[in-house]
């Protein structure tokens, strides 16, 4: 049980229905950590919080079931979700995948207009770092990696990988405090955008593969370290 109010993000910031912008609030909530795995959401209180009733809150945790971010019970109560290094691999594996094929691809096509882009991105990134933005960078990271999916033309790419990426994405926010990672991270980003910017679709690719293969590196020793996330 919360010992405070969870942080939710205000319901304005948001389109859509009621109920959708319930979802896209607990969602945020669940993905940022603000509601911890195996923690249980308690309706009421989300719903002081939020100002609404408790229909649209059980049609958001429904909505969230179905993606496998809360679990229902029946009789006992609504609980996020815990970690799995079994989805979690699954998963990265999927949107590597991806995520490789699309920078190989993109690496043929991409136009200085989409270059523009990225290194508008990593511009942001550069500063958020040195604000030490850990969220912020967070986002624009992600945003990096749509951009690319995004100039594929295959709209429903992007949503293909973050289906796949979302336990990975949440188990990641365990990590971002890591010293160096932000840098190391930037880094890496500055790699694929060269090898971009080159049009080069092999170096692209490898750039893309070392800095995604960072990733489960990172994650495995969790399991250890929070013990409590985990399913086991």
């Amino acid at each position: 049980m919360h010992k405070s109010p969870p942080a939710l993000t205000p319901l304005d910031d948001y389109a859509g229905s009621l109920a959708q912008k319930v979802y896209m609030s607990l969602k945020q909530a669940i993905l940022t950590l603000a509601f911890r795995p195996g923690e249980r959401m308690q309706k009421p209180e989300i719903c002081s919080v939020l100002g609404v009733s408790r229909s649209p809150v059980t049609e958001a945790m429904t909505r969230l079931a179905s993606e496998g971010l809360v679990d229902i019970i029946p009789q006992t109560g609504t609980f996020v979700t815990r970690f799995s290094m079994a989805e979690i691999r699954e998963g990265a594996f999927l949107r590597e995948a991806l995520e490789l094929a699309a920078v190989e691809k993109v690496a043929t096509t991409i136009t200085e207009a989409e270059l523009i882009q990225l290194r508008d991105n990593l511009r942001i990134q550069e500063a958020l770092m040195q604000d030490g933005d850990l969220s912020g960078f967070h986002q624009t990271d992600a945003q990096m990696h749509e951009l690319i999916l995004s100039f594929t033309g295959y709209r429903r790419l992007a949503a293909l990988a973050e289906t796949s990426w979302v336990h990975v994405n949440r188990a990641r926010q365990l990590n971002l405090p890591l010293p160096g990672r932000m840098q190391a991270t930037l880094a890496e980003h500055k790699v694929i955008v060269a090898a971009l910017e080159a049009r080069d679709p092999k170096a692209a690719r490898e750039a893309m593969r070392r800095h995604l293969g960072q990733l489960i590196t990172l994650l495995e020793p969790l399991v250890v370290k929070y013990p409590e996330l985990f399913v086991h």
